[in-house]
């Protein structure tokens, strides 16, 4: 027996979702972002192409910190970048604070994961925004319904799929194209630059995604199991043939119940599973209980949308994050990453 959980309205879910802010600094000649810190030499809201020319600068709002870094990534210096969760924050449940709505009213863009992940954002962004700006939803753009992935966080009863798209390298490719196609459409005239910035990423993605199925085949067929604190592997575990075991993800406040954790432990024994993974922001004494208990290590460093390192190093990026990830999860199950060491983990766009 697993432990099934349900997901609940929006601002009672307690996930490990770790969300990164993204600052722009208004009247200054610096993007701050959660990958690196752009500085500009001219100018606010414009910048100079390789040509000499200047050039308006868009303005871009996106949502959480993995979606930043791929916008990121494609607009590289032609556009002014602002993410509006913060680090730490459950997309799910996230409430825009009213000084947002003036980001979403300036924005010339807005970029958003949607499979109603960032519903309160949303929601914020058609009222505030400009009549022209475009919502562009890359999960929408990237899947359809039969695709869907419904799970113990996001029951098919409750109708919400799993929105962890972008934890596939595959589908993050894609939503670096729809990216790439939204931003030709705003600024016809910066379509060299996003298309060669579209193809350095997308090399990288590819090699990521490369590299993951040679590392996965390290670790033993039979450990290629995963049992999180949430439901954020879906779309990842299908791609790369594993089996996620469930989520230790309480549909409300209460914890899981004294047999259900009793039937979880006896199934973590039987299977012989060597580590349970949780998150690094919220600890879960239920997963450290089931681990204790098992036998299984218990390892609570993975990350879906906080990237890690500090701001502006190299490692902060979307790439950086599933390097870390593979690296945690394949050598505790008793693989290696060899194949991903030639994988760099730093941004691509053009400077």
């Amino acid at each position: 027996m697993f432990i099934k959980t349900r997901r609940i309205s929006s601002g009672f879910l307690v996930l490990i979702l770790s969300l990164s802010l993204l600052l722009v600094a208004c009247g200054d000649n610096t993007v701050t972002t959660a990958a690196t810190t752009i500085a500009a030499t001219v100018k606010p809201g414009v910048t100079t192409s390789t040509a000499g020319q200047t050039v308006k600068k868009f303005k871009v709002v996106t949502t959480v910190a993995p979606l930043t870094n791929i916008v990121l990534n494609i607009g590289g210096n032609r556009i002014d970048l602002h993410g509006i969760i913060p680090d730490g924050t459950d997309s799910h449940t996230f409430e825009p604070a009213p000084s947002d709505s003036r980001y979403m009213s300036e924005a010339d863009l807005i970029i958003v994961n949607g499979l109603h992940l960032e519903d309160p954002t949303l929601k914020l962004a058609n009222s505030a925004k400009k009549p022209a700006t475009q919502i562009i939803m890359l999960g929408d753009n990237t899947i359809t319904e039969k695709d869907w992935l419904f799970d113990f966080s996001f029951p098919k009863d409750k109708g919400d799929p799993n929105p962890h798209l972008w934890m596939n390298p595959k589908y993050a490719m894609n939503y670096a194209k729809v990216t790439y196609n939204a931003l030709v459409q705003l600024d016809p005239a910066g379509k060299d630059y996003y298309e060669k910035n579209l193809s350095s990423f997308t090399t990288k993605v590819q090699a990521l995604y490369d590299g993951i199925i040679t590392a996965a085949q390290t670790v033993p067929a039979d450990q290629r199991r995963l049992l999180t604190y949430h439901d954020s592997w879906a779309y990842w575990a299908r791609e790369f043939k594993w089996e996620v075991l469930g989520a230790i993800q309480p549909s409300d406040f209460k914890e899981p119940s004294a047999k259900e954790v009793g039937d979880l432990i006896d199934q973590i024994k039987k299977l012989k599973v060597k580590a349970i993974f949780g998150s690094e922001v919220f600890p879960s004494p239920t997963l450290e209980q089931i681990a204790k208990e098992s036998g299984a290590k218990f390892i609570d460093q993975l990350r879906d949308d906080e990237p890690p390192g500090a701001q502006g190093s190299p490692e902060h990026t979307y790439v950086g994050m599933l390097l870390e990830d593979m690296k945690i999860m394949f050598e505790a199950l008793g693989g290696n990453v060899d194949a991903l060491k030639s994988v760099t983990p730093d941004d691509t766009y053009t400077k």
